[in-house]
């Protein structure tokens, strides 16, 4: 079984919602950013890693990632 990025030191228990899984994804981390929960320079899961996690496709958390600026939130 593949360890879960949970258990490397973030947990973030994001729960995307919206309209869209990827904008929610999006937004949870916007979100995380903006409640301390995610640390600048804090190493993200990957995509593969956390779309597991989530139950959706690795292309929606690449996405979401790509779209993503820490600075923007």
């Amino acid at each position: 079984m593949a360890k879960s990025w949970a258990t490397l030191g973030v947990d973030l228990h994001l729960e995307p919602t919206g309209p869209g899984v990827r904008r929610g994804l999006t937004d949870a981390l916007r979100e995380a950013v903006r409640g301390g929960r995610l640390a600048p320079g804090t190493r993200l899961p990957s995509s593969r890693v956390l779309a597991a996690d989530l139950g959706v496709a690795r292309n929606t958390v690449a996405e979401a990632y790509a779209t993503w600026s820490p600075r923007a939130g």
